[in-house]
Formats: structure tokens, sequence, C-alpha cells
């Protein structure tokens, strides 16, 4: 019974963002699941690599190009997808980007590139992949946010505004799909290291201070994410919907010393 509810089987799965990084290891843990893959990146070359991954698992895999801040791209891989494999029964909207500034030096080129990429174009894929699962009845959309939808980082302005978006846009979307039976998650992982933050990892004593604020005492490993998205994408999940779960190692606790140690 256990290994049915996690059993992903004849699904299809569509992934976006998975030329590096995260959506990499979303694909994978998905695939080892028993799904199928449509895997989307603005270059489809960059996905032969975890293409030919995902077919020696023995899944499909099928490599589709999206400019997530396109309109016409998101629709026409929409079709093309359909096309290509039939239903979609889960969508991880993982696509995003991020600009690391002193709020006073963004630029407004800066604050449209990361809301335009990891908010409308989270919203615009939702919506062209929905319109098959409301029609066929089933469907798990897996937006990923951020431990930054719940705290509020320095020189994260643009990127927590997006993540809190998407915190607020998953419970918008539950609420509008999930009569028809679409559920709609978010799934929002702490400190891992990604191509992104890699600079932030490359000095040990942000290192040092990171983990001190994290009660599991280290940063997050991309597979520690592997759990959570075949529960929101499985069976298991059938009745969790407008959520965000926190992958953070209890970091979001807030964690401060509240209690001073006893004088000797």
């Amino acid at each position: 019974m256990t290994n049915e509810l996690f059993d992903l089987t004849g699904q299809v799965a569509l992934v976006t963002g998975t030329s590096r990084g995260l959506g990499q290891y979303f694909a994978r843990a998905l695939a080892k699941a028993g799904a199928d893959l449509v895997l989307t990146s603005r270059k489809r070359e960059t996905l032969a690599g975890l293409e030919e991954e995902i077919r020696g698992m023995g899944r499909r895999a099928v490599s589709l190009d999206l400019d997530v801040r396109d309109q016409e791209s998101i629709q026409r891989m929409a079709a093309e997808a359909a096309e290509a494999v039939g239903q979609i029964h889960v969508l991880v909207n993982n696509a995003g980007c991020n600009v690391r500034k002193p709020a006073l030096d963004v630029t407004w080129d800066d604050w449209n590139l990361v809301l335009d990429t990891n908010l409308r174009g989270s919203f615009f894929v939702a919506q062209a992949i929905a319109r098959g699962m409301v029609a066929h009845g089933y469907g798990r959309i897996i937006n990923i946010g951020s431990v930054t939808s719940v705290f509020g980082y320095a020189g994260l302005a643009p990127y927590g505004a997006s993540r809190g978006g998407i915190r607020q846009l998953t419970m918008s979307l539950a609420d509008d799909w999930s009569p028809h039976g679409v559920t709609v998650n978010c799934l929002a992982p702490g400190w891992f290291k990604t191509s992104q933050n890699r600079v932030m990892y490359e000095d040990p004593k942000w290192v040092e201070y990171l983990v001190e604020r994290i009660p599991a005492k280290r940063p997050g490993m991309p597979n520690d994410l592997d759990g959570a998205i075949v529960f929101l994408a499985s069976e298991a999940s059938r009745y969790v919907t407008g959520q965000t779960l926190l992958v953070d190692g209890g970091i979001s606790v807030g964690r401060t010393r509240a209690m001073v140690k006893p004088k000797a």
C-alpha cells in the first residue's frame, strides 16, 4: 500500500528549468518513482544529457524549448507537450532566477526580470497546463518557492517578493482548481547550494554563520528534496492542497537563543 501511494508509473511529469540545478534533481526523483518526463529549457539542446539519463532509467523523456517570460513560448510548449505525450499529470514549476543586490541598487529591469520569470511565468505555465488537467479531472501542480517566502533577507528584495507571491498564488490556484481534481502546492526549499548562490558557499565564515541558524546543523543537499517532490506529485498527497511545504532543516523556526546558561 505504501509503495502504491508514491508510485508514479504511467504518469507524465513536466518540469520547467531542467538545464541545471534543482530542476534536474526533481526530474530524476520523479523518474525514479516511475514517471515519464517532459523536460524544458530555453535551449533544449542543453537537456540532451539529462534526457539520455532519464531514458536510461527506462522512462520516456521529451525535451522542449520554453522561455517562461514569453507567452507565445508557453503556449507553444503546452501544445507540443500534449502532442508528444498526451495527458500531463504532474507539473513542477521550477524555472526561476535571482538578482542579488542591495535594495537601493535594484533597477527596473532587475525587478522585471525576477518577477516576470519567477511569478508571472509560473502562473501562465500553470494556466496553460492546468487546462488539460481540469479537462481530465486530475492533476498535481507543484510550485517551487523558497524559505524567502516566510523570511525577509537583505539583498533579495525582488526574489523574496516573487517567492512570497508564489506562496499566495499557490493558495489562490488551489481554491480555483482543486474542485476539478487538481491539487496545487508549493515546495519551499531552505538554503541549498545551487548555481544561483554558489558564491555564498565559497565563503567559510558565511557557511558557519548559516549553519549556526539551522537546527539540523547543515545546509540542504539536493537529494533532501526527493521525498517531498514525490509526495506532492503522488496519490499520497491527494488531500493536501494550497499548502507550502518548507524543506529547510528548521531554519524557518527562527532559531534564537531564548535561554541563558545558569551561572556556575
